[in-house]
Order: structure tokens, then sequence, then C-alpha cells
């Protein structure tokens, strides 16, 4: 139930539905436009809405659907239902042209089955009679026209029209050539009078000519003569082309008995017909909005995320402006939300968004807002929006508003909700803030939802301290005086009038006498809310801050397990590869002695066999014996100062040292910082550094999480340098756990952030680019959203 009867004219409904129109092929579509209407069955909702996704699905990512052409069959089919009607040639060509289409969908869906159900239930049992068709095709060509064989009669009747034509065409040539050769002929050539070939002769010579005279000139001076011997060929042609017709009239209708039977089957074609254009047409506008299909509730809940205003879209599409986007939740702990903020801040836009896409899902429309986002069902929508007096019906602004306050205290539920803008106002401040109090009051204690905007501080106290009421604000930039048009929930906001009034420019006079006259505790609880507004900002930078540094916290202990699995498997691995190794040459050192035993045996312990025996066991052991390593000298605490450039004995890693400490010394890897005791290090020349190894040291990769800031200005750069910047700074932002960051670097001719984002786009880490918004920057600026 929708409450008033203007209420979806007021939030832009109906210019949704010229909008759908437009996009209709068919009358038929626009007429089911029309009929578009608020719904509250579950069931039916989420079949309107599957069924658009699914064409939009069609339209965005598969082939062509064949609807390019079809007509309302159904006048035809009525017609059809008298007995002794014939259709015309152009009536039946418009059936086979629909049929045509119906068949092409039907095929088309058939090779994609169970890709798109719902649109494959508009047609489920719906038979397949291409008999029509054939009957058709039989008389009635491509062309729309009656084919010359639809049967031999008609064939004769041609082909003897056609003979009787040419036999008269030579017979009045001749006539004319000879009236030429004895000057009877008037200026000008044949001509048709009445449907009939005539020559033009001189008003003197008509008696010269026997024949039958169907017009004369203006001024008499010349006679246009059927000549006698033409006229019996031409009355032929005539009975010809009769008979003709009355044999086109009997194959219609006989072709038309034959179609009778169809109607039923014709109807259902034409029902279909009129849904698939109805559902295209809702399509195609998801795509012009940039819609999606949100995730339906049964039971009343709002959670939007990045909702924007579809007509406000298209506005702003046009002269290039981008829209901020809506978020909110409004549920069973939230009912109903109180929006306040400075006048032309958003609060009435944000309350339409809402109510118009809550709407639009309840229609069966896809929404311009994040396939994320929740709808729930309501039953009632009731609305209170823009004056509504009337001197007819004798009601003032403010008794036309008490008027729907009367029956939303009195008809609303926990399946309403109500759309209520700038709440209380039209009387005196002074009764009308505790009206709206109490009216609230009671449609809370319904368990009603609603979003309502207003300026009184009374109802703001109230929803503050109230179950179920939640307070909410657009933010508004004090510091530069203008609304951001974002929705923030959970605290009021100021009307900042004396902000605004200032930066408009009236009289600080005006303003220090206006804030005199306002009540202590009205301006103390003004003042509140701005130092909230800007305490809020400060807390919620600090947390950013803060995740920051716990993101970089996790990273460094996720690397840290690594390094330890990482290192216990290469000890384990090292330690089989030794054993191993020591059982070949154990192995190996068993048969060398064997053998040697056996030779010396064999040689009856001759000396000089023995003696080369001997030195081979010797030479073979001195092969696998391991030499001890050179020890080097203990580095000292006074070895190494900070600044110096050391080198890992293990590893062979550099690094540059911070501080040094007892036995140990702090080493700066980067933006990593490792304590490793001094006999690990040993000292290295700045030649020795690797120069990639010094420049990221000089880039300043020393700074903390908290410090790294959320954008980088390469303004004026040349490209090589600004991508240098770029990369240093992209890498420190995926170390430190950004989510995103911005790059400032100006419109110009566009070439700087077109080499920017082509290289961004190669690293998979990097998510979406964006513009800024166009109040900060546009196209000078790029977000960059990362993974």
């Amino acid at each position: 139930m929708i409450y008033p009867e203007n209420a979806l004219e007021k939030l832009g409904f109906s210019e949704i539905k010229q909008l759908i129109k437009a996009h209709c092929m068919s009358e038929m579509g626009q007429n089911m436009v029309d009929k578009i209407s608020f719904m509250s069955n579950y069931d039916q909702i989420f079949k309107f809405l599957n069924q658009t996704s699914e064409f939009k699905n069609i339209l965005t990512t598969d082939q062509a659907l064949p609807i390019q052409s079809f007509y309302d069959i159904k006048k035809i089919a009525d017609k059809t239902r008298v007995e002794g009607v014939f259709l015309s040639e152009e009536e039946f060509y418009q059936v086979h042209t629909s049929l045509t289409t119906v068949f092409a969908v039907m095929f088309y869906f058939e090779q994609r089955k169970g890709v798109y159900p719902t649109l494959e239930a508009l047609f489920e049992n719906l038979p397949i009679e291409k008999a029509i068709l054939k009957n058709i095709e039989t008389v009635i060509d491509e062309k729309g026209k009656i084919k010359p064989n639809a049967s031999k009669q008609l064939s004769d009747l041609i082909g003897a029209i056609a003979k009787a034509e040419n036999e008269a065409r030579k017979k009045i040539d001749q006539i004319y050539k000879n009236a030429q050769t004895n000057n009877w002929v008037a200026d000008g050539s044949l001509t048709v009078r009445e449907g009939r070939i005539c020559i033009p002769l001189l008003s003197e010579n008509k008696r010269k000519l026997k024949g039958f005279i169907h017009d004369e000139s203006a001024s008499g001076q010349t006679v246009y003569i059927e000549p006698e011997e033409v006229f019996s060929l031409n009355n032929l042609v005539r009975d010809l082309e009769f008979d003709k017709r009355r044999e086109i009239i009997r194959i219609l209708t006989e072709l038309t008995d034959k179609l009778r039977p169809y109607v039923p089957i014709l109807l259902q074609y034409h029902g279909f017909l009129t849904k698939l254009d109805f559902v295209r047409a809702k399509a195609l506008f998801a795509i012009v909005i940039d819609a999606e299909m949100p995730i339906l509730n049964k039971n009343p809940i709002i959670k939007l995320f990045n909702a924007q205003h579809p007509l406000l879209l298209l506005a702003n599409k046009k002269v290039g402006k981008l829209v901020v986007p809506l978020n909110i939740l409004v549920n069973e702990g939230s009912r109903i939300v109180l929006i306040s903020g400075p006048n032309a801040g958003g609060k009435s836009v944000a309350m339409k968004t809402i109510g118009l896409l809550q709407i639009m899902v309840q229609a069966g429309l896809l929404i311009p807002a994040a396939s994320q986002s929740e709808i729930g069902i309501f039953k009632q929508l009731f609305a209170d929006i823009g004056d509504d007096q009337s001197i007819e019906s004798d009601l003032s602004t403010y008794s036309a508003h008490l008027s729907k306050m009367k029956h939303f205290t009195t008809f609303a539920n926990h399946k309403t909700l109500l759309l209520i803008d700038e709440f209380g106002t039209g009387t005196d401040p002074l009764f009308g803030g505790p009206i709206a109090e109490a009216v609230l009051e009671v449609i809370n204690k319904k368990n009603a939802y609603g979003v309502i905007t207003t300026h009184y501080s009374n109802l703001k106290l109230f929803a503050n301290n109230t179950p179920g009421l939640e307070n909410a604000s657009m933010v508004f930039d004090n510091v530069n005086l203008q609304p951001m048009y974002m929705l923030e929930m959970g605290k009021p906001g100021s009307s900042y009038a004396f902000e605004i009034a200032q930066k408009i420019g009236l009289s600080q006079q005006v303003i220090d006498l206006a804030k005199n006259k306002i009540g202590v505790q009205q301006r103390k609880m003004d003042t509140m809310l701005i130092d909230l507004e800007r305490d809020k900002k400060d807390i919620i930078d600090q947390k950013i801050a803060l995740e920051k540094q716990n993101r970089q916290y996790k990273t460094l202990l996720e690397d840290n397990e690594k390094l330890k699995l990482y290192y216990a498997e290469n000890k384990r691995n090292l330690i089989r590869d030794a054993k191993l190794e020591a059982q070949t040459i154990i192995k190996n050192a068993n048969k060398l002695v064997e053998n040697t035993i056996a030779e010396i045996k064999e040689a009856k312990a001759d000396k000089q066999t023995t003696q080369t025996l001997r030195a081979n066991l010797t030479t073979e052991l001195r092969n696998n014996e391991v030499k001890p390593e050179a020890t080097k000298p203990i580095a000292t605490e006074t070895a190494f100062k900070e600044g110096d450039w050391v080198k890992m004995i293990d590893t062979g890693n550099v690094a540059q040292v911070l501080e040094v400490a007892k036995n140990n010394v702090i080493l700066a890897f980067g933006d990593l910082r490792s304590v490793v005791k001094l006999n690990r290090v040993e000292k290295i020349s700045n030649k020795e550094v690797p120069k990639d190894v010094k420049r990221f040291a000089k880039s300043g990769h020393t700074e903390s999480a908290a410090n790294f800031s959320g954008e980088i200005d390469i303004r004026g750069q040349r490209g090589d340098d600004a991508l240098y910047q770029i990369e240093q700074y992209f890498d420190k932002a995926i170390m430190f756990g950004l989510g995103n960051f911005k790059i400032i670097h100006g419109k110009g001719d566009g070439i700087l952030r077109k080499l920017i984002r082509n290289y961004l786009k190669k690293y998979p880490q990097v998510n979406r680019l964006e513009d800024e918004h166009v109040d900060r920057g546009g196209d000078g600026i790029t977000y960059v959203y990362l993974n």
C-alpha cells in the first residue's frame, strides 16, 4: 500500500517508468511498463528481479538475442476469431515476422538450456507450431505480398492481365504514332486519366479519332481521348483485375480459416513477445544506470552500499559529474534513521534515494547500488514529501502535514516504511518540535521503519536516547564550509546556520545579533555537534593509522613464521644430504680397504707394491678430508659505527648499521630491522655496496607505517622520474598494508595520468583505478585501490 497516492510521483518513480518505456520496442511493452507497481510478494519480486538480471547478462556478456522486430498480433488474433473475416497480406506478414522472432528466441535459449532459468520460464510449455509459418509461406512472400503462384487460377489471371495490357499498349502506341504523323497531337506524350491511358489531342482534331473523352485541359485546347480500339482491351484488363482481386480474397479467406484454430496459441506468442520486450527494456535501463540485483530479504531491512539516485546519476552523467554514493543500514536495531545536517547538504536527496530504490526493488527493477546491498520487503510505504497545501480542500501546508501524520500514527506497523522530509516544519518551532517528537514516539512504539530528515534539536536528542532510533548526519567540511554529500551514521549533524551565513557574506553584525538571540543551551548543543564532528574525524584518522600498523605487524609475523619453516626445512635437508654423503664415503672407503688388502695378499707383501697401495689409500683419504675454514678475527664493538655498510657472512646480504650494542649490531635491511651478533658480519667499503641497495636506503624507506602518507605528489616531474618515485612509493604502500592511496599528477594534457595508469595496471596487487571526486580534483588525481 502506498500513501498518499502521489508518493511514487514525488519520489521520481513516474520518471523512472518513462525512461524504461523509451527502451521498449513495441506499444505492448510500453503498456506493461505503465502497469509496473509496488509489490509485496517475495516470490513475484524475486522472479522479476532475476528475469531482469539474466537479460542484463545477455546484453552485456552473451550473443545478441534475435528480437529485432515483432508486431501486436493480439489485434490480428482477435480479428481472426470472427468467421468470414479475412486478414490482409500485411497482417499475415506481421504474424509471420512475429512468429519467426518467437521461434528464434526459443532456439536461442534452447542452445543455452539452464543458463537463464527465469527467462526460460517465460515460454515454458509454449508449443512450437511451425505449421502456421508454412501455411503463410505458401501464400505470402518475404516482402509481405501475395505470391503469383498462390493458386493456379491466380497465376492464370496474372498471365492474362499481362497479355491484355501488352496488347492494349501496342495498340495505343500505334494509334498515337499515327496521330502524331497527322499532327493531331497536342504537346506532350501519352498520359493517364481516370486510370486509363489516353492520347492528348488538339480540340479541333477530337472528331478525327474515334474514342472516349476522359478529360480536357483547363484552357479547353487539349482533350484526352481513349481510342475506341483500346477501350475494349482496357475494359478486359479491368475485368481481369477484378477477377484477380476476388481470387486473392478467396485465397486470404482460406488462409485465415487455416489460421483460426491457432488463435489461442497466437495469443500465447503475443504474451511471450510482450513480456520479452518488457524485460528487455528494464535490462537496458539497468545498464544505463549501472544497476545491480541486490540481495532480497523477506524481512524488513535496508542495507545499501554505494547507492546512487538513478535520476541524479543520469543528470550528472550528461555534465560529466559524479554522484557521491550512499551507505546506510536500517534494521531491527536501528529502525528509524533521523538525518540532520546543513541546508543543501543532501538530506532530502539521501532520503529520496532510499525511498526510490526501495520502490524500484519492490517493483522488480534493478538498482544502482553494490550487489552486496540487501533490501527487505515492506507491506506499506508512507511518505510526507514537499508541500501538499490545497485551496480546494482548505488545507494549509502544516494542516496537510498533520493530516498525513494522523494516517501514519493510525495505520503504521512493523511492515511499514515511512519517508518524512523536514519533519515538524510548517508551524511555530516551539510547538512543531514537540508535536513531531510525539508523532515519532508513537511511530517507534508501533515498530515501524523509516528515514526522516529534520533540523529540530529535540528530535536529535530523542533519537539519541530512544532504542530503535538512530541519528545520522550529512558530512560537512567545516573548514571550507561546504557540504560533502556523504551520509554518516551514528551522530546528529549541525545545521551550520551561522557558518553558512558567514560564508555567503551576511554581515558580522547580523550574525552576532542572531547568536545573542538564540538560547544558551541551543548554542552549546550546536557547538558540541561541531566539536564532535571534528573529534570523530581525528579518531577515524588515528584508527586508520593503527590499522595500518596492525597490518604491518601481522605481515612481519607471517614473514617470520615462513622464514622459520624455511630454515627448519633447509636444516633437515642438509642433515639428510650429509648423512647420505657420509654413508657413500664410508662404503667407498670399505671397498678401497678391502681391495687394498686383497691386492697386498696377491702380491705376497711385496714392499714396492705395498707402498704404492698405501699411497693410493692416503690420496683417497685426502680427497675426502674437510679442510677447516680460516678463522677470521672476531669483530669488536669499536670496529663498527652507525652508517657503516656490512655484509652477512653466512648469507652475503648487505645491510647498513643503525646502532652497535655490546656484542650485537642493529642492521637495516631496507625497511626491515634486525639484531645480529658481531661475529656474523664483516665490514665492507662503500664501493662494494650495490647501487640499488644504496638508492633504496637514500629514498627514505625508514619511515614508520604510522607516519607514512596516503598520497604522493608528482606534479611537474618528467615521466621516468615520476614512475621511479611511484615504484618506490608503491613498494612501501604494499609493505605497510595500505588499502588505497592517491597520486596527485595534475590535469594538463593527461599524458602523465595515462602513463601512470598504464604502468600501475601491470601490477596484480592493483584492484582498480579511479578519478578523485570532481569537487576535489577530478581527473587530476588518481585513486589507487589495492587488493
